[in-house]
């Protein structure tokens, strides 16, 4: 795995990440707090890891005839911020002072439209396979970099913000590692949270 994410520059792109720029991205909407750090998981084509499909999807380069599950979204205009490969690698998509389309419908905090106030972290993974210990370093090291601009104050699963519509990332997902990685309180610890991920209520690491 290489050297640590450095820090974001003026501009939202962080130094040590490989840019690959996608179009599904617009402006946020103005004066509004980056406060939501959402992780998902994605393997293109399902539950196969190391292609090129997810960065197909994600800069509107998915062929259609490549595999049978690329016909049902291929047409899909989607990108996360990051994305965090198998073996750490991690790709920034689009700025973060960017909206990425990468919750859909949405609500967390009493807030619909996700995407206004959050950054997007995908896993290459899925609901069946447990996550590498480089993935969550890796995220680990990526939430504590953004810590330092934005004022986050949770990290939940898409799951958490669309129930019922969305699983990831999954039962594999470690949420008590990342935690500890964090230095943050385990799920569960805060009986006004009622979401699987999070809470960062304190800035000790910045």
């Amino acid at each position: 795995m290489s050297d640590a994410p450095g820090r974001l520059d003026a501009e939202g792109w962080l130094a040590g990440a490989r840019r690959i720029v996608s179009p599904n991205a617009d402006a946020r909407p103005e004066g509004e707090p980056v406060r939501l750090l959402v992780v998902h998981a994605i393997s293109l084509p399902p539950d196969r890891f190391s292609g090129e499909g997810i960065i197909e999807l994600f800069t509107n380069t998915l062929d259609p005839a490549a595999h049978p599950y690329y016909a049902q979204i291929a047409g899909l205009q989607v990108s996360a911020h990051f994305l965090i490969r198998r073996d750490g690698e991690l790709i920034q998509f689009v700025s973060t002072e960017q909206r990425a389309w990468h919750a859909g419908a949405s609500c967390w905090g009493g807030r619909e439209r996700c995407n206004d106030f959050s950054i997007g972290v995908e896993l290459e993974g899925s609901d069946h396979v447990p996550f590498e210990p480089r993935q969550y370093a890796r995220l680990t090291e990526l939430i504590k970099v953004l810590r330092h601009r934005y004022p986050l104050q949770a990290v939940a699963g898409h799951s958490d913000i669309a129930p019922g519509r969305k699983t990831d990332p999954g039962p594999c997902f470690d949420w008590a590692r990342l935690a500890r990685g964090l230095d943050a309180p385990p799920p569960g610890v805060d009986t006004q949270v009622s979401f699987s991920g999070i809470p960062l209520v304190d800035r000790t690491d910045v």
